[in-house]
């Protein structure tokens, strides 16, 4: 009988957010008829496209028992190093820098927390400082405009059988870290490593090298996401990357992750993009003040972050 329940709970709990995500498109689509337009659907996808990126890469941080708060700047200082040696090392050359950068800033981070036992939290929030910093010197303070053309055309605002090109390359990365979490061994030290990491010393596990690979998997998609930003806005933005660590955070325990680790999906993080990302659209198509919209994101954190704890006392009786 016990078991009934809480199968019950959870399906409940599962099919919770995807009904609230069908009521704010009936009711936004009913307020405003260009909602559910093609241009406007495919203005939505590219907008989702970098938070995807971004908070499937905080997914691998939570679910190991941490977080990354330095992702944002993560990915602005990638996108300047990376747009500033495009003409010295060509377009590959310098796709290459940013994700290479976005994987070292993920290995420092790795290796403070690992290395000198320090809290997550205080290591990304210390590295975003750095990164943020760094962007802001190599680019004097200002956008670096020496994009190229087909990279913009392409990626910024190409599409493939009417999804743009940025949610392409946004899915196919959920959809690896789907894959490496579900079948792989490495997802399964993840995942038992945030359940419990003392267990998982005990345990034999490489505790040590999971955690400094998660954050170098955070950084990977931070260098990721800032080819498509760069692409989509035709510039490296020192700034581009602010809010975004908050905005990443809120997508995953929106969708239900734990905060705690050791349990989540990157089906629950799409779901949780999902509600930012068609929230902020309505609220855009509405004229809501884009500063009114940074209150909600941190209220829609607070709210997780509540129905996380009410969701583990829940399942724990």
């Amino acid at each position: 009988m016990l078991l009934q329940r809480r199968a019950f709970r959870m399906s409940r709990a599962d099919w919770g957010l995807p009904l609230v995500l069908v009521c704010i498109v009936v009711v936004t689509a009913w307020i405003e008829p260009r909602f559910l337009s093609i241009a406007n659907l495919q203005n939505l996808l590219r907008q989702m496209a970098v938070l995807q990126i971004l908070s499937a890469g905080q997914l691998f941080a939570v679910l190991c028992g941490g977080l990354d708060l330095s992702v944002g700047a993560t990915m602005a200082l990638a996108a300047v190093c990376g747009v500033s040696l495009l003409p010295s090392l060509g377009l590959a050359g310098g796709l290459a820098t940013m994700v290479a950068v976005g994987c070292l800033v993920g290995v420092i981070n790795g290796g403070f927390v690992v290395m000198f036992k320090v809290s997550p939290l205080i290591v990304t929030l210390g590295m975003l400082s750095i990164a943020k910093g760094l962007a802001l010197l190599l680019a004097n303070g200002v956008p670096l405009y020496d994009v190229p053309d087909n990279l913009t055309a392409l990626v910024g605002f190409g599409d493939f059988l009417w999804i743009p090109v940025s949610s392409w390359m946004a899915f196919a990365v959920m959809a690896m870290c789907a894959v490496v979490l579900r079948t792989t061994v490495f997802g399964r030290r993840v995942y038992a490593i945030g359940s419990s990491r003392t267990a998982a010393y005990n345990s034999g596990l490489p505790v040590s090298l999971c955690t400094v690979a998660v954050y170098a998997i955070s950084g990977l998609c931070a260098g990721t996401a800032a080819i498509v930003s760069t692409a989509w806005v035709s510039a490296a933005q020192p700034t581009a990357g602010d809010g975004l660590e908050l905005q990443s955070l809120a997508a995953v325990v929106a969708g239900g992750v734990a905060l705690t680790g050791g349990a989540g999906t990157v089906w629950q993080v799409l779901l949780g993009v999902l509600l930012l990302s068609l929230l902020s659209n309505a609220l855009n198509m509405a004229g809501v003040s884009s500063f009114l919209q940074v209150v909600f994101v941190g209220a829609v954190i607070l709210i997780a972050a509540v129905v996380d704890r009410l969701r583990s006392r829940a399942t724990s009786r």
